[in-house]
């Protein structure tokens, strides 16, 4: 898997509340939607850096891939992707927390995550975000002949 900076949506990001990525793709003005979930496969993948803890061990996380017509993603952002409810539990250190295909549809021209932490907030941890042209994946060798 190759990491390309510019397609970089958190790298190691300090997560404690809710928070959109650090960083923010900009797809460029024209046109004012495109799809870019079809054609060749671009995966989103999320993964964790530093084990996401809390006090009371139940925080709880869900990461949605969001597109808007500002970066801030505030004025009526399009959800493309959710993960669904996270369990403090899965997010230990080395954790693949997403990894998928982009969908299709009509994507606005900024795109990030957001981060939406819930029943108490982290203490501490980290995470990344990113998009990649090909995921990496565990495969089976024969045995040597």
């Amino acid at each position: 898997m190759i990491l390309d900076y510019d397609l970089q949506f958190s790298d190691s990001q300090a997560l404690t509340a809710t928070a959109i990525g650090a960083n923010v793709v900009d797809l460029g003005a024209n046109p004012t939607t495109r799809d870019i979930g079809t054609g060749e496969e671009v995966y989103l993948v999320v993964q964790v850096d530093t084990e996401l803890d809390s006090a009371g061990d139940a925080a709880t996380l869900v990461i949605t891939l969001e597109s808007d017509s500002t970066a801030d993603l505030a004025t009526s952002a399009t959800t493309h992707y959710s993960s669904g409810t996270i369990a403090e539990a899965t997010c230990a250190a080395g954790a693949e927390l997403v990894k998928v295909r982009l969908p299709a549809g009509a994507y606005e021209r900024y795109l990030g995550i957001r981060y939406t932490v819930a029943v108490e907030n982290f203490t501490s941890g980290a995470i990344s975000a990113f998009l990649v042209k090909d995921v990496q994946a565990d495969a089976i060798l024969p045995d040597a002949l």
